[in-house]
């Protein structure tokens, strides 16, 4: 029985696995594709450029006229090396397979006539695409450029933050594109940049953010009883101690989405005006029971 019992856990792990993998690799798919239509449709014809590998891949493209997708394979290839060597095996794959349908993406998509002739117009949809793109594929494990790979190689050996490293590098190529494009495509690129960044932060933690919070005050009891019943999440109590008085101290942690923030500030102020709340964005959450009861 329980070596029967034990096959059939297995068995269910393996299917479990099998199904994240598909998973995994359907949602690259669809980053890699929203990634080169991004490119291919909005931003190539515009002569606008994005930042890292890929901006370096456009110009290179332009003056030599080959396809695109060269560029990006080749020039992010020696990254994943690194990659695999920085962050691990599963991300250098996952990044691998995420260029790989890239390129043949803005290959497949390279005839196809822009969606529209207007630079701004180009910059602002084609942003908003590449970054929901990107952000796809960072969350599930890969990555379309190999920028951020160096600038942390760099920040180990650097007083630079990694974000430092990669805004500086990144402004170097977009301002490069004034001297290939002109400047005002140049600009252009600058907004199709910050658009696409953007646009992978709300990709990334989603657009129903959560938040976690934690709350001291006296009344800790009475406020996490209204929080349960009025929000309907869980709450968690944990042990503190004042550093200067040496007091216990009970503090409230919950995990809420951002639409829900004022209603726990009423809350927590009805109960007490003087308690001390800690706001914190946080990008996921998983596990425990954070999944919201309803509130009759």
């Amino acid at each position: 029985m329980n070596v029967d019992n034990a096959a059939f856990q297995s068995s269910k792990g393996s299917k479990q696995s099998i199904a994240k993998l598909v998973r995994r690799a359907v949602f690259i798919i669809i980053g890699a594709g929203l990634f080169s239509v991004g490119l291919e449709v909005f931003l190539v014809p515009n002569n606008i450029i994005d930042g890292g590998i890929t901006g370096i891949s456009i110009m290179l493209s332009h003056f030599l006229g080959l396809p695109l997708g060269i560029f990006l394979t080749l020039l992010n290839l020696p990254f994943l090396y690194l990659g695999y060597k920085q962050i691990g095996k599963t991300f250098a794959l996952s990044t691998l397979f995420g260029i790989l349908a890239m390129s043949v993406g803005t290959y497949l998509l390279h005839p196809v006539p822009a969606f529209t002739a207007d630079p701004l117009l180009a910059a602002v949809f084609g942003g908003v695409i590449l970054g929901v793109g990107i952000g796809l594929v960072i969350r599930s494990g890969g990555s379309l450029d190999g920028t951020e790979i160096v600038a942390i190689l760099i920040n180990k050996k650097s007083p630079f933050s990694v974000g430092e490293i990669v805004l500086f590098v990144n402004l170097f190529i977009l301002g490069s594109a004034g001297f290939v494009f002109g400047w005002d495509h140049a600009m252009y690129s600058l907004i199709a940049y910050y658009i696409a960044m953007k646009m992978i932060d709300v990709t990334i933690e989603g657009l129903d953010q959560s938040k976690s919070v934690w709350i001291i005050s006296d009344k800790y009891k009475e406020i996490g009883d209204a929080l349960t019943q009025r929000l309907g999440r869980g709450v968690t109590f944990l042990h503190g101690e004042g550093a200067y008085t040496g007091d216990d101290k009970k503090v409230i942690f919950i995990v809420i989405t951002r639409l829900e923030e004022a209603k726990l500030k009423t809350i927590v102020e009805e109960w007490d005006e003087n308690a001390f709340i800690a706001v914190g964005n946080i990008h996921d959450v998983k596990g425990g029971r954070f999944k919201k009861k309803d509130i009759h």
